[in-house]
């Protein structure tokens, strides 16, 4: 079977806005960045508007507290952010070249 967009069930909601996906663990943050998208925002306003929907509709698994992470396409380069928590201090490249050695790309298995 295709896949295909329209679905025959009238009761389910299609997270398509004209070539934009919004995905999230609950149906009204995905009408919310839908509806950003709507309004002429782009994938980061739709994102914005979707986690912040989702601290209402989900407040015990996302919150201030929670991770964020991101792959993003800015039409000339890819960026991707790693929010899940803060790094020691000390933790920068110097301080792996030292102690993995200078083409150490991961810590080797101990």
């Amino acid at each position: 079977m295709p896949f295909d967009f329209h679905n025959p069930y009238a009761g389910t909601r299609l997270p398509v806005m004209a070539r934009n996906v919004v995905s999230t663990s609950h149906p009204l943050a995905a009408q919310a960045g839908l509806r950003m998208l709507w309004q002429g925002g782009n994938a980061v306003d739709a994102a914005i508007a979707a986690a912040a929907a989702i601290t209402i509709t989900e407040p015990v698994s996302c919150g201030l507290g929670s991770d964020a992470f991101c792959i993003l396409w800015d039409g000339q380069q890819l960026h991707g952010l790693n929010s899940s928590g803060p790094a020691p201090e000390a933790w920068s490249p110097a301080y792996f070249f030292r102690k993995y050695g200078e083409s150490a790309t991961t810590p080797p298995k101990r």
